[in-house]
């Protein structure tokens, strides 16, 4: 007999007060005057009598790096009762969130940890998961499929690689009603842009808002998929909070359809939780003259397709990304690589026939859609983002075409097909693996 699905669930605002740094953005100046919609953190606890399960922390962050994940997890598991282990650290990549909460997230990045950002952020989503225990109830799981192109799409050119799709579990009280979402889609939230200084959780944030509306107000845990090439440079029409609200409410008005419909499949416990380190070796950089000269060639071409084409075009946008590129490379090429080898961490949570695949990297669409379509599970999504950050992880294509991520990544050209390698491994494994 199946084990009873059990979940606990809470929101808590993260947002900090105006007068910090703005993570996400070398272009942007200044720091927050204020807020604009709330920084949440969703806590998502699913269990059963007899296993702890996991626990999903999904933060409006621009990135969790190792530290902030050690001191999130380890709260979050002595709040609750259970391993650290089982706390899942993920998030959203908005980039109209705090710099202070991570710090310098590359070589070729300025930044520094805000000990007291992180203190308070701590023990805002601590309180939340003292509360977990006391609002456990029984729930029953249904799994949601849909996709949507109006959100996002491949930021280098409109027909190039995305996945459009969404998945949402939904946990459902005795009544019918929603207890929680747990949702992802696979898109950078940057339609707020270097100019902006108000803290927002961008597109995911009015999803969530939207989906309130909609549906009631169940705890909506949002993760970013596997977004490394995706944005919606190509489908946004400004770059202002009134868009904002658009594209999140594209993706709710798909999300609340999905769910009314007559296709959902039915989802049941255990919650399986399998572990794994990949020691990825670190890239070698060009030589300091090599990279000037990579910088100022990037710097003649964006000033070019400036002059073109104006400011916010999308092909002023990639020029000056490649040049921010070629900066950061040249950053790293003067002394500031890092050497070696990474240990990166990658998860995988199955309930039933559905598996959630956890990387800390902001992963190609192609390469997420590699993991997806050659897993043994159903319904295979793959979340980047999580448990740390290790940057931009680009396919074969990126490396080729000489794009700002193949600039900026810290892995070779050959690592990408050793982590989808990597990440097969460990699905097929945890799908042969006794309950």
């Amino acid at each position: 007999m199946t084990a009873a699905l059990l979940l606990a669930a809470q929101d808590v605002r993260i947002t900090p007060g105006p007068g910090h740094p703005l993570g996400g953005y070398l272009a942007r100046h200044g720091v927050a005057t204020g807020t604009h919609d709330e920084l949440e953190a969703s806590l998502i606890w699913l269990s059963t009598e007899d296993d702890p399960g996991v626990v999903w922390v999904a933060l409006d962050a621009l990135a969790v790096d190792a530290g902030l994940t050690r001191t999130l997890a380890d709260a979050v598991a002595a709040a609750v009762g259970i391993g650290p282990e089982r706390v899942l650290v993920c998030a959203s990549h908005t980039h109209s969130g705090p710099e202070g909460w991570t710090g310098p997230l590359h070589p070729g990045l300025p930044g520094e940890r805000d000990p007291g950002l992180v203190g308070r952020m701590a023990e805002k989503v601590t309180g939340a998961a003292l509360r977990l225990r006391a609002c456990r109830s029984r729930v029953r799981a249904r799994w949601h499929a849909g996709s949507t192109e109006a959100v996002g799409g491949n930021r280098y050119r409109p027909d190039g690689p995305h996945d459009t799709s969404f998945g949402v579990l939904e946990l459902s009280r005795d009544d019918g009603t929603p207890a929680a979402l747990l949702f992802d889609y696979a898109s950078h939230p940057t339609v707020l842009g270097p100019d902006n200084l108000a803290w927002s959780a961008d597109w995911p944030g009015a999803t969530r808002r939207e989906l309130a509306a909609l549906i009631g107000r169940p705890v909506a845990a949002f993760l970013q998929g596997a977004a490394g090439d995706a944005s919606s440079r190509f489908v946004r029409r400004g770059r202002d909070h009134a868009e904002v609200r658009t594209l999140g409410g594209h993706l709710a008005t798909s999300i609340a359809r999905t769910l009314a419909a007559a296709s959902a499949i039915g989802a049941s416990g255990p919650v399986r939780l399998t572990r794994s380190t990949l020691h990825l070796p670190y890239r070698e950089v060009p030589s300091i003259e090599d990279s000037v000269e990579l910088r100022e060639s990037a710097e003649a071409e964006w000033q070019r397709e400036l002059a073109r084409h104006g400011e916010d075009h999308p092909a002023v946008r990639i020029a000056q990304t490649r040049y921010e590129g070629c900066a950061m490379l040249a950053t790293m090429a003067a002394g500031g690589r890092p050497t070696g080898c990474a240990d990166v961490p990658v998860s995988v949570v199955s309930l039933g026939d559905i598996a959630w695949l956890h990387t800390p990297f902001e992963l190609f669409a192609s390469l997420g859609l590699r993991i997806r379509r050659g897993s043994p599970f159903r319904h295979t999504r793959v979340i980047g983002y999580s448990d740390g950050y290790l940057g931009y992880l680009p396919d074969a294509d990126g490396h080729r075409n000489g794009i700002y991520e193949s600039y900026v990544t810290l892995f070779g050209p050959d690592a990408a097909e050793v982590l989808v390698e990597h990440c097969l491994k460990v699905l097929r494994a945890h799908r042969l693996s006794p309950t």
